[in-house]
C-alpha cells in the first residue's frame, strides 16, 4: 500500500474470498482495503491518537439524503450534543485534491452546516473553518486538536 504523510499505526488485515480487508476501528469490522480506505484508517487513527478526537463521536461512511439523492460522508465528527461538527473527505493518494473534491464536501455541508471541513489524500491535508456569520471560510495551517474545536 502507499506510504502516507500520516503516522503509522498497528494495522489489522484479513483476507476473505481473495480480497484484502482492513479493520475499521470505528465501524468495528473488516472492510475492503482500497487506497481510499487506507487513507481513512490512517487519518482516523491520527485524529484519535494524535489530536485527541473521541472515537465515540466519530462515524465512517455516513449516509445523507437530499430528496431522492443519497450522499455518503467519509467521516463525520459530532460534538458532545451529537450534532455534526466536522466533515472529512478522503481520496486515494493518487488523486489530486482539486476543486471538484472541495465542491463535493461543500455539497455535504449544505445539509450539515458544520464548523470544519477537512480533505485528505493521505499526502496532503486541508482543513478550513466555516464562518457562517460572515459567509466565509479560512484555511487552517494544521488540523486542530479536539480541545481547540
Amino acid at each position: 500500500m502507499y506510504r502516507l504523510n500520516l503516522p503509522s499505526y498497528e494495522t489489522k488485515f484479513q483476507e476473505k474470498g481473495g480480497k484484502q480487508l482492513i479493520f475499521d476501528f470505528l465501524r468495528r469490522k473488516y472492510v475492503a482495503l482500497t487506497p481510499e480506505e487506507w487513507v481513512r484508517q490512517h487519518f482516523t487513527h491520527y485524529l484519535v491518537e494524535q489530536k485527541g478526537y473521541p472515537r465515540g463521536l466519530m462515524a465512517n461512511e455516513m449516509e445523507l439524503r437530499l430528496g431522492e439523492k443519497r450522499l455518503r460522508c467519509d467521516t463525520l465528527l459530532y460534538n458532545r450534543n451529537l450534532q455534526p461538527k466536522m466533515i472529512i473527505e478522503y481520496k486515494a493518494p493518487t488523486i489530486q485534491l482539486q476543486q471538484r473534491v472541495f465542491d463535493q464536501i461543500t455539497a455535504y455541508n449544505m445539509l450539515l452546516h458544520v464548523d470544519y471541513l477537512v480533505v485528505s489524500n493521505g499526502l496532503q491535508h486541508y482543513c478550513c473553518r466555516m464562518d457562517y456569520e460572515h459567509h466565509s471560510y479560512a484555511f487552517l495551517r494544521d488540523i486542530p486538536h479536539y480541545t481547540e474545536l
